[in-house]
């Protein structure tokens, strides 16, 4: 069985490459800049292009046919256009990677399946993703054109710390405030119910979609049965640090009035109960769960981004902010107190 993968060296690309290189014939569409997540005997063919380019890919792989072409970086509706334009008769199946942003926000029901209602009116990410998802399925309906959608929810790896908001540089300075025991922003009270998924387990569900002839037309997401609040997930992560974390919840609305960016994130995705079933894709993938409890998983993480010092960006901005956050607070509570006593 011969696959296609453009990117491939991501954080959930990356362990879907490493599932499937001892049983696929593998090829790697890459720039060849990002290279470092993957084992250096891993077997697969490196094709170097740009997917961007569309006319030097066709040349590329003019004489080449493939059971499966999976698109890891596909981010607006021109380059899904480009991909069946590229891929059209040249595969059996196309997987295009979406996200479970794009479920109702906010909610109408407790559980995620996969005929939730797509509807994300806080997140233009997760809009153009549905539109995306749209063209691909009036082309499946129209001619064919051999689709499957994945839905990655919040998967992480050894080299990614998952956190509940971060500034430009990442998760390091989110650590970094946990080791000196400064205040963490969550929103709401940090009970809010969400899902992380370890990119391994993530891997092996996807493995199961990849040639399966039942997952063409059809859409799944595949993450753990584990649920946790944004409180227990800190909570794991200063533990494998060997810390308490010291928690500040702060209303969603109030952090989004402070800095508009985190809307999407936020209103669009992590202030939301995210509770999924995956009954859909544990029958077509028989044999399928998600083993990596996050307590355990979460632990190499830390590990991995203490022992990288490379890793180790400060972000003055972001340490601002959490601090003006932590005033504004107090301030408001003590304001409050004196209106009340006045």
């Amino acid at each position: 069985m011969k696959a296609l993968f453009i990117g491939g060296t991501g954080n959930i690309s990356a362990a879907v490459t490493e599932a499937c290189a001892t049983d696929w014939d593998l090829f790697l569409l890459t720039r060849g800049n990002k290279k470092d997540r993957l084992a250096a005997d891993i077997r697969a063919t490196f094709l170097h292009g740009d997917i961007n380019d569309e006319e030097a890919v066709a040349e590329l792989i003019k004489d080449m046919r493939f059971d499966a072409v999976v698109n890891f970086v596909n981010y607006s509706v021109a380059q899904v256009e480009r991909d069946i334009r590229l891929f059209s008769g040249k595969t059996r199946q196309y997987i295009f990677i979406s996200t479970a942003s794009v479920y109702q926000k906010p909610l109408s029901g407790g559980t995620i399946t996969e005929s939730t209602l797509l509807s994300n009116p806080f997140w233009e990410y997760s809009r153009i993703k549905i539109e995306c998802e749209e063209l691909l399925i009036r082309e499946y309906r129209a001619k064919a054109f051999p689709v499957t959608i994945v839905r990655p929810s919040h998967t992480y790896d050894y080299t990614y710390l998952p956190t509940g908001i971060h500034g430009k540089n990442g998760s390091w300075p989110v650590l970094a405030r946990m080791l000196a025991g400064k205040p963490l922003p969550l929103p709401g009270d940090g009970t809010t119910i969400w899902t992380m998924t370890h990119s391994s387990d993530f891997a092996r569900g996807f493995k199961g979609l990849m040639g399966n002839p039942r997952a063409i037309g059809e859409s799944f997401h595949i993450t753990s049965d584990e649920t946790l609040t944004w409180n227990q997930i800190y909570e794991a992560i200063g533990s494998a640090a060997g810390v308490k974390p010291n928690i500040l919840h702060v209303p969603t609305d109030f952090l989004c009035a402070c800095d508009p960016s985190y809307t999407g994130t936020l209103h669009g995705d992590k202030s939301n109960n995210a509770i999924f079933d995956n009954s859909k894709i544990k029958k077509l993938v028989p044999g399928f769960y998600a083993s990596v409890r996050f307590d355990i998983g979460i632990r190499k993480s830390v590990q991995y981004l203490l022992e990288h010092t490379e890793l180790h960006k400060e972000d003055p901005e972001f340490d601002r902010f959490c601090d003006a956050l932590f005033d504004s607070m107090a301030n408001a509570a003590e304001y409050v107190k004196k209106q009340i006593n006045n």
